[in-house]
């Protein structure tokens, strides 16, 4: 087991990575208290050798790390790796790629809707992981050898569940469903955090301008503040405050004491002024200013009927095809086929559309109907 503290293993580490098809890489981070995830520890593994690297070591340089994860002759598999892509992109402007999320391909595999590390571990790899040093302070220095031995087992089983799905999804001519999945991943846009953007992260079922308008400005205001004191967004002011404070918009320092929600300690800060500014120039929003909203939903009367059957359609077709439903459509997207003439959701393209979407409008333009044989669910043509 090698913990890299130092450049000159860094760069001779990865060097031996650099030799490989493909690298299983695995972060520990904090952000409890932080608005940005603090990188604490750095797993990395190919065919026959790992590697942990400290990022915490002083003078430590991760350029060839982070050139590594840039080579494009080099596939990066992941587990659920949001949040590690998150930390790369922010530390680096980029984000892996290739780019192969384990998580994915055991959904694409038949493992369910979001199958764990530690299952996939249990019924691909035949191992097993001790937990006993799951919640590690991996902020902390010297780490202990169990504990690092915890964090490499990210990375070593990896490669086993990697080889085996992939020969799995080979076979079955499916690793192009998982490779159109990593668009969304690998797209820049899912983890810019703009403060301009960040209202669309709450939910206002009041849609007049100058409330929406408020709740950008206001939001704005939080996340730039919590960006660059590095701390929560919850630290600054809670959701439920910001909802308040767009719903009453008030305009004066008494106004804002008078929210329930409004923490009396924010109102005695010198960045008051900032959130009152933000407020003012938000109820002045008319209805031209706004941004596209989120298109309000209305769904037709009397589809539950319709919906129910598209559920027993949509488990049917997952059970043939050996696919989690969660990666096909969700209940929303099912009332969007039942509802509308033309709806835009992602069970209506794609590979999506070829297993799911096309007899869900079969279905429901009554071109097939759905029977029962010997206990089990079958299609019929109606036509």
């Amino acid at each position: 087991m090698q913990l890299i503290t130092d450049n000159d293993s860094l760069t001779e580490a990865c060097q031996t990575f650099t030799e490989h098809r493909y690298i299983t890489v695995d972060t520990e981070f904090l952000r409890e208290r932080t608005f940005w995830p603090k990188l604490c520890l750095i797993q990395v593994a190919c065919p026959g050798h790992e590697a942990l690297i400290d990022p915490l070591a002083e003078g430590l340089d991760l350029t060839p790390f982070y050139k590594l994860l840039k080579n494009s002759k080099i596939t990066k598999v992941m587990h659920g790796c949001r949040q590690d892509i998150e930390i790369f992109f922010k530390e680096t402007g980029q984000i892996p790629a290739p780019l192969m999320d384990t998580q994915v391909m055991a959904m694409v595999c038949g493992f369910g809707d979001a199958a764990g590390y530690e299952t996939l571990v249990r019924r691909v790899a035949n191992e097993k992981i001790d937990k006993g040093s799951r919640f590690t302070d991996w902020a902390q220095r010297p780490l202990s050898d169990k504990q690092l031995t915890y964090a490499l087992a990210d990375v070593t089983h990896l490669r086993v569940i990697f080889e085996k799905l992939e020969a799995q999804l080979t076979e079955n001519k499916r690793l192009h469903w998982v490779r159109e999945e990593m668009k969304t991943l690998t797209d820049k846009d899912t983890y810019r955090q703009l403060p301009e953007n960040a209202w669309r992260r709450l939910r206002m079922n009041d849609k007049r301008p100058h409330v929406i308008g408020v709740l950008m400005h206001a939001a704005a205001w939080r996340e730039q503040k919590a960006q660059s004191q590095n701390i929560p967004r919850q630290r600054v002011l809670k959701d439920d405050t910001l909802r308040e404070i767009a719903l009453q918009g008030p305009q004066s320092l008494e106004a804002l004491e008078k929210l329930r929600s409004f923490p009396k300690g924010l109102s005695r800060s010198s960045q008051i002024n900032g959130l009152l500014d933000a407020i003012k120039r938000g109820r002045k929003t008319k209805k031209q200013d706004l941004p596209d909203l989120p298109e309000q939903i209305d769904n037709k009367p009397g589809i539950g009927p319709l919906v129910d059957l598209l559920k027993v359609l949509l488990k049917y077709k997952c059970e043939k095809y050996d696919v989690a439903p969660k990666l096909i459509a969700n209940v929303a997207d099912l009332e969007r086929i039942a509802s509308d003439d033309d709806p835009q959701v992602k069970a209506l393209k794609g590979w999506r559309k070829e297993i799911f979407g096309n007899d869900a409008l079969k279905l429901k333009n009554g071109k097939i109907g759905l029977a029962c044989s010997n206990g089990e669910v079958t299609v019929i043509d109606c036509t």
